[in-house]
């Protein structure tokens, strides 16, 4: 259900794993700090941080007492080299021009583009291991060409690696939030890590009647996003670049938008982890922050993993050919070539808990412009709509109008 500050703090403290393979750690693009709390809690320690925005860095001061201060900085542009000490370089680079609701420019976009310095970090610092973090439509877009080219850049600097797309939700979290974690390494096997482990994927629910649902208000066009017992992937914005949260309707079919608190839970994080950001900026502003950030519990299974490595073996792997669609889950190695992984995005089954009992703090109703908005584009469009999400939103503008004539 959560974890409060204390528990979190408690459980960067705690060892776990080998201690010879406690990592020391510098997050880049570090946002708010996902990544590294997460491999915190595996018992790994943070040791440098750079984030160019404000209001992210003030979250990371906050939350991050012992980095010292000469290990933190704005941009990577001004970034002229990694801690000599660094083992472990987490990345979690800007998604915008690699995103199905960005601007689809690619791997050397303006934003996207900017994991370039990661590989001139690199080629200063040859830190051990290397782990990236973006959405699974990279692997999509040109044919997946934004991780080949990583990859290529990758072996051309002597490293091995994995990727594999991870859902949130296997880590018992109601939220449907898929992402690409790519693990390189120097001088170990990275596919004892990222695979180790696979529970597999379990069959969609049967039905979406007495479970709370979410979606996305301010899709309709071309998506509801509608998910049963989960809310759909919190966004850093919409397709106009607004923070907004989503919607849920609620086992009773009233809609409303969770408080921000429960994003925070969502995405792993203890309630109110970024409060600090409404002394630099708008308090809405914390809506893109915790939809850009990276959930919590799947960094420390990672974490946990490089601590503890597991095993992970295929006899007979099928090559990965250059120029072909990308699977969810692949390898590459300097010397032996690159294969598919036939590996879930489920590597753990944790229990989900029912989406309207996870909530723990109010929850407001959907405007009646949001709602209303949504509900005209969704007419408009040729989309297959959930016979409850349509029904929800007719009973929701239908109360909302009478409290407006009484």
């Amino acid at each position: 259900m959560g974890r409060t500050q204390k528990e979190h703090r408690a459980a960067r403290l705690r060892v776990v794993g080998d201690d010879r393979r406690r990592l020391r750690v510098a997050g880049v693009f570090a946002g708010v700090g996902g990544l590294e709390l997460g491999l915190e809690e595996a018992g790994h320690e943070t040791i440098f941080l750079c984030e160019k925005d404000a209001a992210a860095r003030s979250v990371l001061d906050t939350n991050f007492p012992l980095v010292p201060q000469k290990g933190r900085h704005g941009s990577i542009a001004t970034l002229r080299r990694l801690p000599a000490r660094t083992q472990l370089l987490a990345a979690g680079f800007p998604c915008q021009d690699l995103s199905q609701v960005g601007r689809c420019d690619g791997i050397w976009g303006t934003k996207s583009g900017l994991v370039a310095h990661v590989f001139r970090l690199l080629r200063k610092t040859r830190v051990p291991w290397v782990l990236l973090e973006n959405v699974p439509f990279m692997l999509h877009l040109g044919r997946g060409r934004a991780l080949h080219v990583i990859a290529d850049t990758l072996e051309s600097l002597g490293y091995s690696w994995a990727y594999r797309e991870v859902d949130a939700r296997a880590f018992g979290l109601p939220q449907r939030r898929r992402r690409v974690f790519l693990l390189a390494s120097l001088r170990e096997d990275p596919r004892s890590v990222l695979f180790a482990d696979d529970a597999g994927e379990p069959k969609d629910p049967p039905t979406d009647a007495g479970v709370a649902c979410g979606f996305y208000w301010t899709e309709g066009n071309r998506g509801t996003g509608w998910a049963v017992n989960a809310v759909p992937t919190l966004k850093g914005g919409s397709a106009i670049g607004i923070p907004s949260p989503p919607a849920i309707v609620l086992p009773s079919d009233a809609v409303v938008t969770p408080d921000i608190r429960d994003a925070e839970r969502l995405q792993g994080f203890p309630a109110d982890w970024t409060k600090p950001a409404e002394e630099v900026g708008r308090a809405s502003f914390r809506w893109k922050l915790v939809g850009n950030a990276v959930a919590v519990p799947v960094a420390r299974w990672l974490g946990g993993r490089l601590r503890s490595p597991g095993k992970w073996v295929d006899d007979e792997p099928e090559p990965l050919e250059r120029g072909s669609r990308l699977p969810p889950a692949a390898w590459g190695h300097p010397e032996r070539g690159r294969f598919v992984a036939e590996v879930s995005a489920w590597p753990l089954k944790r229990t989900i808990p029912p989406l309207h009992r996870f909530l723990q703090y109010d929850a407001a109703p959907l405007s009646q412009k949001a709602a209303a908005g949504f509900y005209q584009r969704l007419q408009a469009s040729t989309l297959n709509i959930p016979p409850r999400l349509e029904r929800a939103l007719e009973l929701h503008l239908g109360r909302r109008r009478q409290r407006q004539t009484a």
